[in-house]
């Protein structure tokens, strides 16, 4: 039988990504032909000029050229600190970057980056329980392979939420069981909605496998409160639920007041109590202050499962073979970064904080211009990269996407690239209530691009208003 969409895997064909769909694909189109496209559709830091951070560069070079580390010049080109770093892990990487390495990922890699969460958590870590990945996504996968046997499992997964989940449900044949979060309380995570929506999945005869939270919120921004995630685990440890939690913006906190709190910390401060339950934490070089999306480093961390199940992770990480080694050791940098008083040190943290500076300045500047049209209202992006806001459009901008045959905030968002050149992401793409319409933009462009980004974006909303006002 020959391949064809018709004869292809139905869930291949009915799974979905709208950070990379529709409105990404006419970009392309356009770029094509062109037009200038800024691409605010997906968190990638270093397209839009964001700088990567030297001391990662710089040990990664060593690595990937050791040949450098004979040279007689190469403390005159590199800090002593990079360099003994990239001697260390290339001692303990046989054939160097280009080899496999264990499938878990490199043990010296996954040593440090056990020290890092326990830097960060004050709570114990096993390097045995961290599998490295290709970027935090195929974690998520590996999970879903696991915990999926047929369309009677489900997942709790918030709405809106990062299509990563709805896609990877669709992909391995489980079931969506939505929960909503609250826009009206600055996107709130709330137990009695969780508690509605997992009685509602077993209603419908769903096996509710395990909870997805993301926090700091994609696309939404919310930065969840320690009290909050004590909620959270308790509702998973009453339910007999997997705790998953995407934790890839935890450096990514800008409102004031706000912090992040690891669930894999909040769970280990509530005592033994809590053992029983069961959590898979993911981290990523894509995001944060590092922006290394291309790299594709990240890593998951199981909590409270037997070896045995660790077993089957390997086994799935196996037939991969390994990640790749380079984004192994980038993430081992990230999660082990020079200290104070290394040689790197300086350089680092200015760069660390210049960038996460910036991006607190631009968070606020994206929110002052959606606040400031008319029909539209955002919350404050909290954390991530994103912000998030609500439009009210016109009955007769509705009746004209419906006459295309487009969902009406992805006609809005195509006439906003076609008009400014500026890729956005509608919300449908993420889930979003019956009747509502939003759209995720990135505030990553530079600060140098967002004036004319902001008068772009004033002119052509004011300019749809009135067309379908009127």
């Amino acid at each position: 039988m020959t391949l064809t969409v018709e004869t292809a895997n139905e869930n291949v064909v009915n799974t979905q990504y709208a950070v990379r769909g529709e409105i990404v694909q006419i970009a392309a189109q356009l770029a094509s032909e062109g037009r200038k496209i800024i691409y605010c559709n997906i968190g990638n830091p270093q397209s839009l000029g964001q700088k990567p951070i030297t001391f990662f560069r710089q040990v990664l070079a060593l690595c990937d050229c050791p040949v450098l580390l004979e040279s007689p010049e190469v403390e005159k080109l590199f800090p002593s600190d990079a360099i003994a770093r990239a001697r260390a892990l290339l001692a303990a990487c046989p054939g160097g970057t280009g080899a496999y390495s264990q499938s878990k990922g490199i043990q010296v890699c996954r040593e440090a980056i056990a020290r890092g969460i326990e830097a960060r958590d004050g709570f114990p870590s096993d390097p045995n329980s961290i599998f490295i990945t290709d970027g935090a996504s195929p974690g998520v996968h590996m999970c879903m392979k696991v915990l999926l046997r047929n369309d009677s499992d489900a997942i709790l997964t918030p709405i809106p939420q990062y299509p990563l989940y709805s896609a990877t449900l669709t992909l391995y044949g489980g079931s969506l069981a939505p929960y909503y979060l609250d826009e009206s309380k600055g996107w709130s995570m709330g137990v009695e909605e969780l508690s509605a929506s997992i009685a509602k999945a077993r209603a419908a005869g769903k096996t509710v496998r395990a909870l997805v939270v993301i926090n700091p919120g994609n696309p939404t921004g919310q930065v969840l409160s320690m009290e909050n995630q004590k909620e959270i685990i308790k509702f998973c440890k009453d339910e007999g639920l997997i705790l998953l939690a995407d934790e890839v913006y935890q450096d990514n906190i800008y409102a004031e007041g706000k912090e992040f709190n690891s669930f894999k910390k909040v769970l280990r401060s509530m005592g033994d109590e809590y053992n029983s339950v069961q959590l898979v934490s993911f981290q990523s070089t894509s995001k944060g202050f590092y922006g290394e999306c291309g790299r594709r480093g990240g890593y998951m961390e199981m909590v409270g499962f037997d070896d045995k199940v660790g077993g089957l992770m390997n086994k799935i990480a196996s037939v991969n073979l390994c990640s790749n080694t380079a984004g192994q050791i980038l993430m081992s940098l990230v999660m082990e970064p020079p200290k104070q008083g290394d040689p790197s040190y300086a350089l680092y943290s200015e760069e660390r904080d210049a960038i996460l500076s910036s991006l607190k300045r631009r968070a606020k500047m994206i929110v002052s211009c959606l606040n400031s049209l008319e029909g539209v209202s955002c919350n404050d992006a909290e954390g991530a990269m994103y912000a998030f806001p609500s439009i009210t459009l016109p009955p007769k901008a509705v009746q004209a996407a419906e006459a295309l045959g487009k969902k009406p905030d992805v006609f809005y968002c195509i006439e906003l690239l076609k008009k400014t050149g500026v890729c956005v992401v509608a919300g449908s793409g993420f889930g979003q209530k019956e009747g509502t319409f939003h759209f995720r933009t990135t505030f990553l462009p530079s600060e140098e691009d967002f004036p004319t980004i902001v008068k772009g974006l004033t002119e052509f909303h004011e300019e749809f208003m009135k067309k379908y006002s009127s």
